[in-house]
């Protein structure tokens, strides 16, 4: 979503859009269920627990006049983020399974 914001900043009327993952993970965790529609018959039925609803983010800054709420400022800070925290994971689990492998090879 972060990427579809940076990709639409020069795009006249787009409103950037969000999402909580803190309210999307509760929702999925307690169960709760979201409708899906199917636009063509030829679609495959699909029900899910998981509940994201997508936001249309306040603006933070001035209206440039042409309708685009996207701060790409913003929007570079959050991807940022967002690989920050994905890689600090990945770096974590990496050093679990390596540990982890070290133990079962008796080392």
């Amino acid at each position: 979503m972060i990427a579809t914001n940076i990709a639409q900043a020069n795009t006249p009327g787009f409103k950037a859009k969000g999402m909580d993952f803190q309210k999307a993970l509760q929702a999925a965790s307690s169960g709760a269920s979201i409708s899906l529609s199917r636009t063509d018959s030829r679609h495959i039925p699909a029900s899910s627990t998981m509940s994201g609803e997508i936001l249309y983010r306040v603006p933070t800054q001035p209206d440039t006049g042409d309708g685009n709420t996207v701060d790409v400022d913003l929007e570079r800070n959050l991807f940022m983020q967002n690989q920050i925290r994905h890689q600090a994971s990945l770096d974590f689990l990496g050093s679990k399974f390596k540990n982890l492998t070290k133990s079962l090879k008796g080392e």
